[in-house]
């Protein structure tokens, strides 16, 4: 993450699965932008629905993940995937097998 100090980013709840988030960086085209993304990405996410704009720094804290992780995988994948907590992925079959498991 060599250089960047702030970044925008867009945050949408993804209708799949309870408490799962989709991190995008900041466009003015939202949909142009959720349109570009992964068919497989988008299975698994299901119907994208904007929560936020959020402006990212190293020492921003954030609920449930790391932002020095969301702002590299902004950098580097285009998105970050936030799962939900562990005690829905216990309960819900569906999801996958290795709740540490990344995309």
């Amino acid at each position: 993450m060599l250089g960047i100090f702030n970044m925008k980013c867009i945050i949408f709840r993804c209708s799949r699965k309870q408490e799962m988030y989709l991190y995008l960086p900041y466009s003015e085209n939202e949909d142009k932008i959720c349109q570009e993304l992964d068919k497989d990405l988008l299975t698994l996410t299901g119907q994208l629905v904007k929560v936020m704009e959020l402006d990212l720094t190293p020492d921003r804290k954030l609920a449930r993940v790391n932002v020095n992780d969301v702002m590299d995988a902004l950098e580097n994948k285009g998105y970050f995937l936030q799962m939900p907590p562990n005690e829905i992925i216990k309960n819900d079959d569906s999801m996958l097998h290795n709740p540490d498991e990344t995309f």
